[in-house]
């Protein structure tokens, strides 16, 4: 039985330089299984961007194949760090591969992965990235009484009693403290998290998992 587009996987290369780009598009097309889309009208499955480093072009090449269609990203990238990586992360990534390791086969299996959900991390860069998470819990969320949902412990409980049905006055009542309290409580949530109202803090909250 023959493979739909769909069945297939379907890939964007993307890199500063055409060099790169038609080196990598070239080896691409010689793979089983594997279709190389060009033309912008073309399903696209993974998009793979190739670069030295991560910088504006690189950032911006990621959000464009992000919101141009469901595709995954892969990172190929020479150098990163920390900052790099977690920039890369917010705009869009599925996996990352070094440069200097990668070889077609190792990008088809790490844009397979992607393309089905799974990341793809090299074992060192993990070991920094778990390092940094550590530092940013330690240094800037727990002094100020954050998590990693943004909220603070006493803010989920407002937003949960919210959820339930609760005003301002049930939810002080409930929490032992000042209705203003409450009212301020979801003041700066909602300016914090770009939110228009009480209603649209919980509706984020609940589709977040946050509460």
């Amino acid at each position: 039985m023959s493979l739909t587009i769909r069945d297939q996987l379907s890939v964007r290369v993307i890199a500063p330089d055409a060099i790169t780009r038609d080196g990598l598009i070239a080896q691409l097309r010689s793979r089983p299984g594997v279709t190389v889309a060009e033309d912008p009208q073309d399903y696209v499955s993974v998009s793979v961007v190739v670069a030295d480093e991560v910088d504006s072009w690189v950032l911006q090449a990621i959000r464009r194949a992000r919101a141009e269609g469901p595709a995954k990203v892969v990172l190929v990238a020479a150098r990163l760090d920390e900052k790099a990586v977690f920039e890369a992360v917010e705009a869009g990534i599925g996996s990352v591969l070094w440069r200097s390791r990668a070889s077609i086969e190792t990008i088809v299996d790490a844009a397979r992965a992607t393309a089905e959900g799974h990341g793809v991390l090299p074992p060192d860069l993990i070991g920094r990235l778990l390092d940094q998470v550590g530092a940013i819990q330690r240094d800037v969320l727990i002094p100020r009484g954050l998590g990693y949902s943004g909220l603070s412990t006493r803010e989920a409980d407002v937003l949960r009693l919210v959820a339930d049905g609760m005003d301002s006055a049930e939810v002080a009542r409930e929490l032992f403290c000042s209705e203003r309290t409450v009212k301020t409580i979801i003041h700066d949530v909602t300016n914090r998290l770009n939110l228009r109202n009480r209603t649209h803090a919980v509706a984020y909250a609940l589709r977040q998992g946050l509460i």
